[in-house]
């Protein structure tokens, strides 16, 4: 019996991890585009905010700048909720709520980290923060997706200023998207937080 070639066990492993890293990828993306299609489909306003729309507006500079996000977010009136259930429903999504937090899972037994995560417009996420979320009219087309104009995603990821948000911040300063005249624009602890970046913007 011939020895198993060590190289070809390696070579047959990686396409495997890199297959499955491709398809993790492309599907975020599918799940975005039902979305938006089931949504603007049945006339229901949303706009597509986190790491998507931070994205969205990174490519509009430089593409190879983009990041990956393994989720989908999006912003909608309380009023849209059950126009925006059914919506999402016809696109094979499954309302469902965890920790207090909306979410329409890919199919029955899809994961919640993988699903379609819902803020309230108009809504502070939590009582520190300094402002609610943006209104639902706050949003651009970009390529027949509705989405958060680059202001009010900024005072998002301002409010949150997790690490991720801290990275997104970063990217988009370091590709021009956002300047040293931008702190001005927002409450005085969300523009200190952004004026830390813009002076250490490598962290």
């Amino acid at each position: 019996m011939e020895p198993t070639n060590p190289n070809m066990f390696v070579r047959e492993e990686t396409n495997s991890v890199f297959e499955r890293m491709y398809r993790a990828v492309e599907l975020v993306k599918q799940r975005l585009d039902r979305t938006c299609i089931a949504l603007r489909n049945a006339s229901v306003p949303y706009a597509v905010i986190g790491g998507n729309a931070v994205a969205a507006w990174v490519a509009t500079i430089d593409d190879g700048a983009v990041r990956n996000t393994r989720g989908v977010d999006i912003l909608l009136r309380e009023q849209d909720l059950d126009l925006a259930t059914i919506a999402l429903a016809s696109a094979g999504f499954v309302r469902d709520s965890v920790m207090d937090v909306i979410v329409f899972l890919d199919g029955p037994n899809g994961k919640p980290s993988q699903g379609i995560h819902v803020l309230l417009a108009e809504r502070k996420v939590r009582d520190e923060y300094a402002t609610a979320t943006p209104r639902i009219d706050q949003a651009v087309d970009i390529e027949g997706r509705s989405i958060i104009e680059l202001t009010a995603l900024v005072e998002m990821k301002l409010n949150s200023f997790r690490r991720k948000d801290q990275t997104h911040l970063m990217d988009m300063i370091q590709i021009g998207l956002i300047d040293s005249t931008w702190p001005e624009r927002f409450a005085t602890n969300l523009g200190n937080r952004l004026q830390e970046l813009l002076d250490d913007p490598e962290g």
